[in-house]
């Protein structure tokens, strides 16, 4: 059991074995191998704008099979053609909110396999890695809709997984505080961004 990251090799690859084996004070990820530290404790607006979206998510699931769920919650990734086994996962992430509908994916260890709709909420020491490494592999795995929330902007980047297994933006602008937000994987659903990004926060 290794209790201290410095005591990892960082330049290695590890797997979902290795990660359940780690007992550390801080919050680690896994991707394609990589350790990535996550940033410390969020700011207020972070946890204002994640409590938000996780209410109209919600409400609107209340008696629906599709479940939704905020970090720190494991979700084990890989391509939908690798072998599901700790051994051979190679990615294991933390988003701030994920919904999932099949419920044979949810066992006592959080996630395994692709949620339908995952949302980070972007910080400085985070936006490299929300914008391009979960990007990869949230395409990759199949994740059926991902949202990139900004909160200094005030705004959210919608991606869908299109016929190619590729992600598009259903528009090729962001969405902005004042809008509602279209879910794609629910067609009777929208977010209300009026009420999502707090006034007073930096």
């Amino acid at each position: 059991m290794i209790t201290d990251i410095k005591d990892l090799d960082l330049t290695k690859r590890y797997t979902y074995s290795d990660y359940l084996t780690w007992q550390f004070d801080e919050m680690v990820e896994l991707i394609r191998g990589r350790v990535f530290r996550m940033s410390p404790a969020p700011l207020s607006a972070h946890q204002l704008i994640l409590g938000e979206l996780f209410r109209q998510i919600s409400n609107y699931l209340h008696r629906n099979p599709c479940k939704v769920f905020v970090a720190p919650f494991d979700v084990r990734l890989s391509l939908p053609t690798d072998k599901q086994t700790d051994t051979k996962i190679g990615t294991v992430v933390q988003p701030d909110i994920c919904v999932i509908c099949d419920s044979s994916k949810i066992d006592r260890r959080g996630c395994l396999g692709a949620p339908d709709w995952i949302i980070e909420i972007l910080s400085k020491s985070t936006s490299r890695k929300d914008m391009t490494d979960k990007f990869e592999v949230y395409q990759n795995a199949g994740v059926k809709e991902y949202w990139i929330v900004q909160p200094e902007a005030e705004m959210i980047i919608v991606y869908v997984l299109d016929e190619e297994g590729k992600y598009r933006q259903i528009r090729t602008k962001p969405f902005l505080n004042g809008e509602r937000v279209p879910v794609a994987v629910f067609s009777d659903f929208e977010i209300v961004l009026e009420d999502v990004f707090p006034e007073g926060f930096d």
